[in-house]
């Protein structure tokens, strides 16, 4: 049995939160740049979006291994507003910073527009995220991803916290669930992939749902989610954790192998056939929960291990560094564009990766970390909670 075992950690989770942020990253940039032209890369990318399908899912295994033995807690009022605080206090100290800084973005390159006489992109109808005032005070309340505006909001990317939020206050009903019999987990599979089947088949732009009906897309990951951390306490009971390294690592080649032949196999991004990439991302999960095997005992590496930690925090920063890019490209860069052009369409994404992994670390190291700390410390002064 490892240590991380013996403490209830799963560390090849932890490492396994590295890289999709950064392939999130990559995504959002050439969606708005336009790609390389270099199929083996540019299809990897393209499909980077479905990552987000893996963040739900895996949250869903997590908070079910982590509070499977507290259902009855849960179900009592005290005990799932400790739930939502402990998990708001996870949750809310970046998206609030994040939310701040993209306000004191705006109001900057809009004083600057106006003094130099220019157009400010925030001012410009087509500008993508949606900054209005009421769109403010839905992201302060974590709703701004319930369908109620016409677009993405003030700091795209937390669309995805306001879907947590929502899956935080009906998680009960999920724990519930997965405190039953392997039929319910059957149920929960069944259920999430065919509620994703029929996003992907409905949407006309693939799993890429946000805004609008984000909520059930992530209710359908998350239910998928569940029912593998059933899965995985089920195969605990059996005897798994000491099955031999081997078995996992075959699992976990198997795996990896359906899920790269599924990104390069079903054509371009954002089509029903994005659906095929989600089963297998999504057992990826499951094969390296053991910490056992190849591919798990990689994740567990220290850089890796790192970035896991700092994983939210560049996910939720990326957006200041897209939108400082933009407002360089605009008020900076030379126009016409210069013979180094195309250069330069390679050096970006790198920088902003290496950037982006930067300022995820402060965002980490001086807000999430301790902002989180400090919350959980008052939490549990009237009441003592686990970690």
């Amino acid at each position: 049995m490892t240590a991380g075992r013996k403490t209830g950690q799963i560390r090849a989770l932890m490492g396994a939160r590295a890289l999709p942020p950064l392939l999130l990253v990559l995504y959002h940039y050439h969606e708005g740049h336009g790609y390389q032209h270099w199929r083996l890369f540019d299809v990897f990318i393209a499909k980077g979006y479905l990552w987000v399908e893996f963040f739900f899912a895996l949250s869903g295994f997590i908070l079910v291994h982590v509070y499977g033995p507290r259902l009855s807690a849960l179900w009592t009022r005290a005990g799932w507003l400790e739930f939502l605080k402990t998990r708001l206090a996870r949750l809310y100290p970046l998206h609030l910073a994040t939310l701040l800084i993209m306000l004191g973005m705006m109001i900057v390159a809009n004083a600057f527009a106006s003094w130099g006489g220019y157009y400010s992109f925030y001012n410009n109808p087509a500008y993508h995220p949606y900054a209005t005032f009421w769109s403010f005070i839905a992201n302060l309340f974590l709703v701004q991803a319930w369908h109620l505006f016409p677009r993405l909001s003030w700091n795209g990317v937390s669309w995805f916290v306001s879907v947590e939020f929502f899956l935080c206050l009906i998680f009960p009903i999920y724990l519930w669930i997965a405190s039953g019999r392997a039929w319910r987990a059957i149920l929960l599979f069944a259920a999430g992939f065919a509620t994703l089947y029929f996003l992907a088949l409905t949407s006309h732009h693939g799993l890429d749902i946000t805004f609008d009906f984000g909520i059930v897309r992530g209710m359908a990951d998350f239910a998928v989610g569940v029912g593998l951390a059933m899965l995985y306490r089920s195969l605990r009971v059996r005897g798994a954790d000491d099955w031999p390294d081997v078995y996992f690592t075959a699992a976990q080649i198997v795996v990896t192998a359906l899920f790269l032949y599924a990104v390069y196999n079903t054509g371009w991004s954002h089509r029903v056939a994005d659906f095929w990439i989600v089963p297998p991302l999504l057992l990826l999960i499951l094969t390296v929960a053991f910490d056992k095997g190849l591919l798990a005992h990689g994740l567990q590496t220290r850089p890796l291990m790192a970035l896991g930690e700092w994983s939210f925090a560049i996910y939720m920063g990326q957006t200041t560094w897209l939108q400082m890019l933009h407002i360089l490209e605009l008020r900076a860069y030379p126009s016409p564009a210069p013979q180094w052009e195309h250069a330069i369409h390679l050096i970006e994404p790198a920088a902003l990766v290496i950037v982006c992994t930067a300022w995820g670390w402060l965002l980490y190291r001086f807000i999430e970390h301790p902002a989180n700390a400090w919350l959980r410390q008052r939490i549990s002064k009237r009441r003592p909670v686990s970690a």
